[in-house]
């Protein structure tokens, strides 16, 4: 299985540096490039920035719920968090635990 990323170039240059080889990056409509990756079923662990998840969030979610592979975690950009954004795996961390986990 592999690691890829959908992002923007810069946080790319970061995967890259990290050790990722395959990067989708959306020029404009995140949804096709949603709709290459979801075909795919070699891709293990797939990362994508808070801002394109936030684009394609009703595909995100209904895919998340009919499947397990690949985990996909969201990140945030270059820019930083966007504010109020809860991504999928501490919505389900806080729904197990009972707590939410913050980083300050």
């Amino acid at each position: 299985m592999k690691l890829a990323a959908i992002c923007d170039r810069d946080t790319a240059v970061g995967f890259r540096l990290a050790g990722v080889q395959e990067f989708f990056i959306p020029n404009g409509d995140a949804k096709e490039v949603w709709n290459q990756i979801i075909e795919r079923d070699d891709i293990g662990i797939l990362f994508i920035t808070e801002k394109i998840s936030k684009d394609i969030g009703k595909y995100l979610k209904e895919y998340r719920i009919r499947n397990n592979i690949p985990i996909i975690l969201e990140i945030p950009d270059k820019k930083g968090r966007i504010k109020g954004h809860v991504d999928f795996v501490s919505h389900v961390i806080k729904k197990a635990v009972g707590i939410e986990i913050i980083k300050k």
